[in-house]
């Protein structure tokens, strides 16, 4: 059943205020006292370069400067089409066995999660995951907002959103996720096809596709149409749209993310 009109805008319009602002308690103190984006905007900043202070104080010597490239590199690998964490955009030239350990130094400090690529849309997504795949969202969307340019918080907050709309939303839904205890998976195949999220839902592996807007889903449904091969019989939209179902393509507001629970 859709939800109300008037209820839908209201709770839209909190997700997009969630979005910028995250949930760093400061920063949520302060848009609450306040409501006042620039002052949240600082507040965010600080953090982060608090972030990048602690890397420089607490890293090993020679890992100092790797581990603030991988960081800064975070906004620039989002923003590609293929968002699979490549360490060649951190550093022209850049391998793996320079740069993970790097890497895993910013997850150990809760900074950011990974998203692995499954081999296939089958439980359990443990042992289907591939360890050297993966995507790279920061744990606070809120934070990766404030690390990209000027404006893009009212941009969000007007729904004017650009290039980076995809991004945007999927960090929002890895943050979501990640709140709930969730570890991420996704699949991707050399093809094109591309899921941004797979979960375990209701005992079943799960699609989940992120819209910023409208879209139609066509990884999904093509998934969807070959249950013999991909072994999926269940998908979820998030979108910027009000609650239906095509078949078995279930669409919700991306408000409603945190309602599935892995049960």
């Amino acid at each position: 059943m859709p939800v109300p009109e008037a209820l839908h805008s209201r709770m839209r319009q909190l997700l997009l205020q969630y979005a910028v602002v995250g949930g760093m308690p400061d920063a949520v103190q302060t848009f609450v006292d306040t409501k006042r984006m620039d002052e949240v905007l600082q507040i965010q900043r600080d953090i982060v370069r608090s972030y990048e202070d602690d890397m420089i104080k607490y890293a090993e010597k020679k890992d100092k400067s790797r581990i603030r490239e991988c960081f800064q590199s975070i906004p620039k690998q989002l923003s590609r089409e293929n968002k699979k964490f490549q360490y060649s955009v951190v550093k022209k030239g850049s391998t793996a066995s320079k740069y993970a350990g790097s890497l895993q130094w910013i997850e150990d400090a809760g900074i950011i999660v990974r998203c692995c690529n499954l081999n296939i849309t089958e439980l359990p997504l443990d042992g289907n995951a591939k360890e050297d795949v993966f995507k790279v969202y920061m744990s606070d969307c809120g934070l990766f907002v404030s690390m990209l340019e000027d404006g893009t918080q009212y941009d969000i907050l007007r729904g004017n959103l650009h290039g980076y709309k995809g991004a945007i939303f999927e960090n929002l839904i890895a943050d979501i996720f990640g709140k709930m205890g969730r570890k991420l998976y996704y699949f991707h195949k050399d093809s094109g096809l591309e899921v941004d999220f797979v979960i375990r839902y209701k005992g079943k592996c799960t699609l989940v596709e992120v819209k910023a807007a409208t879209g139609n889903a066509k990884s999904t449904r093509t998934i969807l149409h070959h249950p013999e091969k991909y072994h999926v019989s269940h998908a979820i939209k998030l979108g910027d749209s009000n609650v239906g179902r095509d078949g078995q393509l279930l669409t919700l507001p991306l408000y409603m993310a945190f309602l599935l629970k892995e049960l």
